[in-house]
Formats: structure tokens, C-alpha cells, sequence
């Protein structure tokens, strides 16, 4: 109980300043302002969020300075997810247990909520609250995450993969820019909030490297094991794709020994922090055991 009540409170913050960030859908143009909220709003496990806050409360840093960065990485992740969906990507219907943005309302529709929601997660970064030379340290982070060099890069890796088996080493590395290169930020973006060496930085990279995969093998998994209504999206969806994916590389017996490794490696890196960092550990022990 003692993680699950600042998940709570973080969650509602983030919720908070996600709807104040967001235009009205009564504002003109209200289809494009109505799918950013469909798409941002009442929905996701919110963990890029509670890991900026839960890095930042390591350090002592102020919930409210988080408040911006945290936005700005769900909604990052939020356009990430509308763009994934699109019939040229993924082409999914469901998402967070509702029709995806392009289903939703149209897929140009979606496309233009993307590209708004990805320009106001700067917009909120460039008008925090905060030293201009963390606003910066902020921008330079997201953005590279964001980019060729992280997300969108993982995305093009994955696109080009489909129908071929890759080797571990190719697969980590999608994987790595994909998911893992917003939730390393994720982190980084908490803890550049407080007083950090390289050191330490290194550290709660480490750690977020590890969550990342741990993340997306658990992904993998739960594709194979879980129906549409627990995920709340499309299972079965990498193999009718023909996707490569921990499982079909590894056997599902491997895939669960990859994560318990993971866990191992995120257990060592958190352990100069141990008694400031439950809130952090907890969230990498969800990416490694939850059902959804």
C-alpha cells in the first residue's frame, strides 16, 4: 500500500495537467481537439508519467516542478500509439479497451492529432516553470527520444523486420529505440530534477534500459497468453503479423527466463538507491509481472 498510494497521486497529477494542456473539444478545430483527448485522456497504465515522478521523489524533487515532464512523455507515448495504430503501421482498432483514434474518428483526423499532440508535449516543456537550463536539459532529452535516434527510429527498425526472424542482438536493439529510448527518458527526465552526477545517471540508465526490454518481453508474452479483453487491445496481433518477438525467438520458456535476468540487472542498478527508490523498484517489478 505504502507504493500504491503516490502511484495514485501521481496518476490524478498527471491526469490533471494532461487535461488543462489539451485544447477544449468545444474549441474550433473540435474533431482534431476531441481526437487528442480520446487519445490522451482516461485511459493507459500511465507508467512513463509515474516513472518521472517516482525517479524525481528520489531526489527530493518537488512533485509540481515533474508535473510538465510528466505530460510531456505521456503525451509523446500518446502520439506514438495513435501514429502505431494507423492502417500503414499496425493497423489496430483497439486501444486502452476503446477504438483506436483512426477508427474513432478518420485516419487524417489521426495523423493530425499525432503531430498536435507531439508539438504540445514541447510546447509544455518550453513553458515549465522552471531554470531555462533545465527546460533545456529537458528538450534535448525528449526530443532525442523521440526522434530518428530513439522512437521513431525503433518504429522504421520495426516496420522493416516484419515477416523476417531476427537475431536477439537485432531484436534488443529495436527494442531499445522503440520503447525503451522514451522510458530511459522517462527516467532521466525525473532525475535531472534533483542534483545528479554521471555516475548516477548511468546507474538509473541501467536500470531503464533493463525496464524497457522487461517492458516489451512481458508485451510479447502476454500477446501469446492473454485475450483482447485483459489487454484491452488486439491480442494475437505479432503473430498474425508476423512479427519476431521474444517468444517465437526464444520459446516462451526463454522469454520468462529473459525476464527474470532483467529483473536481476534492474535489482543491482537500483541498489545504491534502495532506500529512497520503493517507488521506482515497484514500477519495474510491474513491467515484469503485470497482466495487462
Amino acid at each position: 500500500m505504502e507504493t500504491e498510494a503516490p502511484f495514485v497521486r501521481w496518476a490524478q497529477r498527471v491526469e490533471t495537467a494532461l487535461g488543462q494542456a489539451l485544447p477544449s473539444a468545444s474549441l474550433s478545430p473540435q474533431r482534431l481537439h476531441a481526437a487528442m483527448r480520446h487519445a490522451a485522456l482516461g485511459g493507459g497504465k500511465r507508467i512513463r508519467p509515474l516513472l518521472v515522478y517516482a525517479t524525481g521523489s528520489i531526489f527530493g524533487t518537488e512533485e509540481r516542478w515533474l508535473d510538465a515532464p510528466a505530460a510531456a512523455v505521456e503525451l509523446i507515448h500518446a502520439y506514438s500509439l495513435v501514429h502505431d495504430d494507423l492502417p500503414a503501421m499496425d493497423d489496430d482498432a483497439m486501444r486502452r479497451g476503446r477504438p483506436t483514434v483512426h477508427v474513432a474518428f478518420d485516419e487524417a483526423t489521426a495523423i493530425l492529432a499525432g503531430d498536435a499532440l507531439q508539438s504540445l508535449a514541447f510546447e509544455i516543456l518550453a513553458e515549465a516553470p522552471v531554470a531555462s537550463e533545465l527546460r533545456v536539459a529537458w528538450l534535448r532529452a525528449l526530443s532525442t527520444a523521440a526522434g530518428a535516434a530513439g522512437m521513431c527510429g525503433g518504429q522504421a527498425l520495426d516496420v522493416e523486420a516484419t515477416g523476417q526472424m531476427q537475431t536477439l542482438a537485432d531484436l534488443e536493439c529495436m527494442h531499445r529505440l522503440k520503447t525503451g529510448a522514451l522510458i530511459r527518458t522517462s527516467v532521466r527526465m525525473g532525475a535531472l530534477g534533483g542534483s545528479v552526477d554521471e555516475g548516477t545517471l548511468r546507474l538509473l540508465d541501467t536500470f531503464a534500459d533493463a525496464l524497457g526490454l522487461a517492458f516489451q518481453v512481458r508485451d510479447d508474452i502476454l500477446d501469446v497468453e492473454s485475450s483482447s479483453e485483459q489487454l484491452g487491445k488486439t491480442a494475437g496481433k505479432d503473430a498474425a503479423q508476423a512479427k519476431c518477438t521474444y517468444p517465437a525467438l526464444l520459446g516462451m520458456d526463454g522469454a520468462k527466463a529473459k525476464l527474470k535476468e532483467l529483473d536481476l540487472v534492474m535489482h543491482d542498478a537500483l541498489a545504491p538507491f534502495r532506500k529512497h527508490a520503493t517507488a521506482l523498484w515497484a514500477l519495474g517489478k510491474l513491467a515484469i509481472h503485470r497482466t495487462s
